[in-house]
């Protein structure tokens, strides 16, 4: 009997340390397990302009769907908020934090000094010397707008076309100069008129320009002006003409009028990045940049519905030409310049 209550007993205790161990085990899983937080400071567009800052949202609320990662999201009023919008995150103790727009360059490389253990990532902007705990996030845009002037080369009947920029920078001279050589590509005989803005939250101002292009027989414009653009899309419908999307598919707002969309995936490249962050293979000081090899530029699914099939496959066939290399599209006046020569 007495034999058999110690076998008991070693038994009892055997299978209580296999418990704790079991226990020890979930428990410190769980506790590998972590919630990685992430913070987004949008530039004076907001969330909702129908562009730039809600590509970036959407691919933040993507991200929280399918990785289980916590959200925070500031608007931004006007540009003097951006300073303690961004430091209102960093006291939040989040694992990263985006500037969407480089509009925020400064205030991003500020805070990056004053922080230098938190993440940052700038959305459309680098530095010449770019510090170790920021990842500049960049695109091809020209390579998306190159596409688009093939389509508006191709559509128009007047061989006028046009362009309506926001604020002249580098950015938006991507837009501009891509969008021409496409046009130069598709049509030899069409002329781009240009015109910039100076802004990009006036509609009013996208209204006037538009209505002054089409005006002068301009029969497609592409308008890279954020809430501008806006205005120029409104001028399309209620004149019968033409226009080109940016950033994310506009159509809905037009779908009789939006040949296509020339667009910045912003969504994706936000996505990618937090995903990086919670696999750990995010890289501070290091840029990362997107193109349609990457799938992070392109026009929007739906083109077909107002483009004939022979004009998509001559778009296509210049698709696979820019991926494999043998085409490289200008991203400046002097490179287009000298493009096709």
């Amino acid at each position: 009997m007495k034999f058999k209550k110690l076998i008991s007993l070693s038994l009892v205790t055997v299978l209580s340390a296999s418990l704790l161990v079991g226990c020890g085990k979930e428990s410190s899983e769980k506790a590998e397990k972590k919630t990685f937080k992430v913070g987004m400071v949008a530039d004076v567009g907001g969330i909702n302009d129908e562009s730039f800052n809600q590509s970036a949202y959407e691919g933040l609320q993507q991200a929280k769907k399918d990785l289980g990662i916590e959200i925070k999201v500031v608007e931004s009023k006007q540009q003097s908020e951006y300073m303690p919008n961004i430091e209102s995150l960093v006291d939040e103790g989040l694992d990263l934090i985006i500037g969407v727009g480089n509009t925020m360059v400064d205030d991003i490389k500020t805070e990056s000094k004053n922080y230098p253990e938190q993440k940052f990532a700038i959305i459309d902007e680098t530095y010449d010397e770019i510090p170790k705990n920021v990842t500049p996030i960049l695109f091809k845009e020209n390579e998306a707008t190159y596409l688009t002037g093939l389509i508006a080369g191709k559509m128009t009947k007047t061989n006028k076309v046009g362009f309506l920029g926001g604020m002249n920078n580098p950015i938006i001279s991507r837009f501009e100069y891509g969008y021409k050589a496409g046009v130069k590509t598709a049509n030899e005989s069409a002329e781009v008129k240009t015109q910039y803005a100076g802004t990009f939250g006036d509609a009013a101002k996208g209204k006037s320009i538009a209505s002054q292009l089409y005006s002068n027989d301009v029969d497609v414009i592409l308008a890279a002006a954020g809430g501008t653009g806006l205005g120029a899309i409104e001028v399309a419908k209620e004149q019968n003409k033409y226009i080109i999307g940016v950033d994310r598919d506009q159509s809905s707002l037009a779908p009789k009028n939006i040949l296509t969309s020339a667009l910045k995936k912003v969504n994706v490249a936000v996505y990618q990045t937090v995903k990086e962050l919670a696999d750990g293979k995010l890289e501070g000081g290091v840029e990362k940049v997107y193109g349609l090899k990457q799938d992070g530029v392109g026009i929007a699914d739906n083109t077909a519905k107002l483009i004939p099939e022979d004009v998509l496959t001559y778009v296509n066939d210049q698709v696979k030409k820019i991926k494999s290399g043998e085409l490289v599209i200008p991203s400046n006046e002097k490179e287009f310049n000298e493009f096709g020569k």
